[in-house]
């Protein structure tokens, strides 16, 4: 076994990214009761698989550990997921200059956002999950993975990597979904293998021309480009404008009546440069909460 350090800028848990993968239905996570996170997934850039153990030491650093050697951009990518890339030592400013913010941190301590393998893999997941369940979606890839992915055993854990976009390419035809989805996907495994869904070029862009890129691709609108730009890319400072369930909570949050897209995203800047792990926050204790009213969820916190 080979193991390789992450550096943990500001707070992070990975107990508590855990506690939430295994409540994301995308992910269909099974957790042990080990404290260790164990993933499998396509390689950024490659056409290889790996499967990766992540642990955090008792000093907060977080090890990732492979089978036999560390394969060139597998720190960064792990990092990416974990959302470690990103310094979080500000991010106590933002929670202690917004008391809503501050008391859904409390109730989530460390909890940053834990994203898709990559960007390819979040817009695969916005086309399966259309106009079906995400249940069933979720049924479909774990079957997709298995089918056409790596087998990728991490600890004696038997994991499948999502295909490879040049895999997914090649077997699009066979894909369990109808065949506008098959399309769909085709389209976004060519689109992954000439550097249009590289999560790095998708992060370098201004947030708006990164939402204007991945909607170019078919079958990614407004909604479906932010889950690629946010939770796919993990950008970490875009607050989403489509998606209905966060705006109510903000809403209830804050005790706003009937506001405007705009309004909440005004709200919003003051949560800048992490709006999107802010936007997770809402979200995640809404859907933890649902039918509690936001604010006395927010107090009780305090």
């Amino acid at each position: 076994m080979t193991s390789v350090q992450l550096p943990v800028r500001g707070p992070f848990s990975l107990a508590t990214g855990v506690r939430f993968l295994e409540g994301f239905t995308p992910a269909r996570y099974r957790g042990a009761d080990d404290g260790v996170l164990r993933l499998a997934f396509p390689l950024d850039g490659s056409g290889e698989s790996v499967g990766v153990a992540v642990h955090q030491e008792p000093d907060e650093t977080v090890s990732v550990r492979v089978d036999w050697r560390v394969p060139e951009g597998l720190p960064a990518q792990v990092a990416r997921i974990l959302s470690l890339d990103v310094d979080g030592s500000g991010f106590g400013d933002v929670l202690a200059a917004d008391p809503v913010v501050g008391a859904l941190a409390a109730r989530s301590p460390g909890l940053r956002p834990v994203c898709f393998f990559s960007p390819y893999e979040a817009a695969c997941w916005a086309v399966l999950s259309q106009r079906t369940s995400r249940a069933a979606a979720a049924s479909v890839k774990e079957r997709i993975a298995q089918l056409w992915g790596r087998d990728c055993p991490v600890d004696g854990v038997q994991l499948w990597a999502f295909p490879s976009p040049a895999r997914l390419a090649e077997v699009a035809d066979e894909l369990p979904v109808p065949e506008v989805k098959r399309h769909r996907l085709r389209a976004i495994a060519e689109a992954a293998q000439d550097g249009r869904l590289d999560a790095g070029r998708l992060r370098a862009l201004p947030a708006e021309a990164a939402l204007a890129a991945v909607q170019e691709l078919p079958g990614m609108g407004p909604f479906s480009a932010e889950l690629v730009v946010v939770r796919g890319a993990g950008a970490p400072d875009v607050f989403p404008r489509n998606e209905g369930r966060l705006h109510a909570a903000m809403a209830d949050l804050y005790g706003l009546t009937d506001p405007t897209v705009d309004e909440l995203a005004q709200r919003a800047e003051g949560w800048s440069p992490y709006r999107s792990w802010v936007s997770l926050l809402v979200r995640a204790h809404a859907a933890a909460h649902p039918g509690a009213p936001a604010r006395r969820l927010a107090a009780t916190a305090t």
